[in-house]
């Protein structure tokens, strides 16, 4: 995986070739695996809802790729680490 842009933006290529521009919205340890909390960096104004995806990161061949989350229950227990965290950086927030 290459960060070209900085901090929070990355590029990354699916199976195709195609790139996407992807916004790291947050990053979460479970079951000492890494999770990223990604969102399209270019997103049109008249879109309402905010895609987000939760990619996987894993090493193959010495080096790090993303993948998706098949199982549920995994994907799951992720979803609700990353929406605690957003909650308590809110909390912070508002001290």
């Amino acid at each position: 995986m290459d960060t070209e842009f900085g901090q929070d933006l990355i590029t990354i290529t699916d199976e195709d070739g195609k790139e996407y521009e992807l916004e790291i919205l947050s990053t979460v340890e479970y079951n000492g695996s890494l999770y990223y909390a990604l969102a399209p960096a270019e997103t049109d104004d008249e879109e309402e809802e905010l895609e987000v995806s939760i990619l996987k990161a894993v090493q193959e061949n010495g080096e790090e790729i993303l993948c998706a989350v098949e199982d549920e229950e995994e994907l799951e227990q992720v979803y609700e680490l990353l929406i605690d965290q957003l909650y308590d950086e809110e909390d912070e927030e508002e001290l």
